[in-house]
């Protein structure tokens, strides 16, 4: 069956019924690297004859929706789902998810400290981490330098901004800054969590109450909007990780705040015009460096309710090894290949060669730090998200509040005020506080 037909499938039909024996059904995003493993299954297929893997691509926000269904109902359509450092303990502590069993070869210990623990419940791995990221500035640095300016190795917001004046150039295609507003916990907020909590702010104090009315929220939201409204491209409320992708790509960015992923594309000048223009920076920072850029990872897990769980190891094994990160470099260079999970990566003088991106990268994961990351002390872990289950519910909401701030349809101080509402709402309706 065809990829197009499965994935059309697989939204309007549900999986009910497809999977053959051998079969592994493996739910992913449709970013860059999952599509390049898709390519390389090939490879598995042919080392484990009788199994095979169908899968369904799905946008981020219908991803992460589909899987959590499917989870939480123990529908079983899946074998292998791709999720992230949010759902992972999560699922984890309740059963969801069966742990991951290295084998001989696997290297545990090769793992990122920072993303092996976001993945981890009591030091036991629920998810193998595919590839790891931070955030991190992307510019081009021939339009800084024709500006007469230059920037620091981690700038402030507002020396972005002034950045961005400088360069933004709608006549010419270029536009100062993008920046995520599609709606979505893990689209607009996450960017925009990291805004709060290096302008200062959090999501909850320690009695649990949210703070979306606060002044670092107010400060923070309102520069975001500001800035794009002056200098981002139009329509920017519907842009998230893959459209600001394109436009950089394109050279239509003067600057990008964005995962760290996103520095193997833009370095790539097989998908990037801009490819020898570009240059890197840790993400911006404001009141506080405290929580300035996310940590996240793309990773493999297998539901609980999976009747192929032996053969769902074998292939996420196989796609998180380093033999995998080998595969990808022969087949397309080392600057493609998955970044952010393995220290072998870093030290290997072909990678750091090829790409750029490797030190800043690097660092931006390592400063990453879920267990402190606001300036005022918070009761939560993450850092551009809150790890508690109503999180995501209210993310969401929030997201298109905040998305309705920046397309003008309501103002900042209206759109916190209904998120404050909405926050308080759920937390009180699960009982953090009365």
């Amino acid at each position: 069956m065809k990829r197009k037909s499965m994935t059309a499938l697989a939204l309007g039909l549900g999986l009910s019924g497809w999977a053959q024996a051998g079969e592994l059904v493996v739910a992913t995003v449709n970013n860059g690297h999952m599509i390049e493993m898709q390519k390389l299954t090939k490879h598995f297929e042919a080392a484990n004859p009788g199994t095979t893997v169908k899968w369904v691509t799905l946008e981020e926000g219908v991803l992460r929706q589909r899987v959590t269904t499917d989870i939480a109902t123990k529908g079983g359509q899946f074998d292998i789902m791709t999720i992230g450092m949010y759902e992972t303990p999560i699922w984890g502590k309740r059963g969801w998810l069966v742990p991951i069993k290295p084998d001989v070869n696997y290297a545990p210990e090769d793992l990122l400290p920072p993303i092996a623990a976001g993945l981890s419940v009591n030091n036991t791995l629920y998810a193998a981490p595919f590839y790891g990221e931070s955030s991190m500035l992307m510019y081009r640095k021939d339009l800084v330098a024709k500006a007469g300016l230059s920037m620091p190795d981690q700038p402030t917001w507002e020396q972005v901004r002034e950045v961005a004046a400088k360069v933004h150039d709608p006549k010419a295609g270029v536009y100062g800054m993008c920046l995520r507003g599609k709606p979505g916990w893990g689209d607009n907020m996450a960017l925009l969590t990291t805004m709060v909590n290096t302008f200062g702010g959090q999501w909850f104090d320690m009695e649990w109450k949210p703070q979306l009315t606060t002044q670092p929220w107010k400060d923070a939201i309102t520069f975001y909007v500001d800035l794009m409204k002056k200098y981002g491209p139009p329509g920017a409320s519907a842009n998230s990780f893959n459209e600001n992708l394109a436009l950089f790509n394109e050279g239509k960015c003067g600057m990008w705040v964005d995962a760290t992923i996103a520095a193997s594309f833009v370095s790539d000048p097989k998908q990037s015009k801009v490819a020898d223009k570009v240059a890197f920076a840790q993400a911006p920072v404001a009141v506080t460096p405290k929580g300035a850029n996310w940590l996240w990872a793309w990773a493999l897990a297998i539901p609980a309710s999976s009747k192929k769980v032996d053969e769902a190891q074998k292939f996420v094994r196989w796609a998180t090894s380093r033999e995998y990160i080998q595969l990808v470099a022969k087949e397309s260079g080392w600057a493609r290949v998955p970044t952010g999970t393995r220290r072998s990566t870093y030290t290997n003088p072909e990678f750091l060669k090829a790409a750029v991106f490797a030190e800043a990268e690097r660092k931006a994961i390592f400063s990453a730090n879920p267990n402190d990351s606001t300036k005022p002390k918070s009761p939560y872990v993450g850092v551009q998200f809150a790890a508690i289950p109503e999180f995501q519910a209210i993310g969401v909401a929030v997201g298109q509040q905040m998305a309705a701030a920046l397309s003008g349809k309501t103002t900042v101080d209206k759109a916190l005020a209904a998120s404050q509402t909405v926050a308080e709402r759920e937390m009180k309706k699960a009982g953090y506080y009365k």
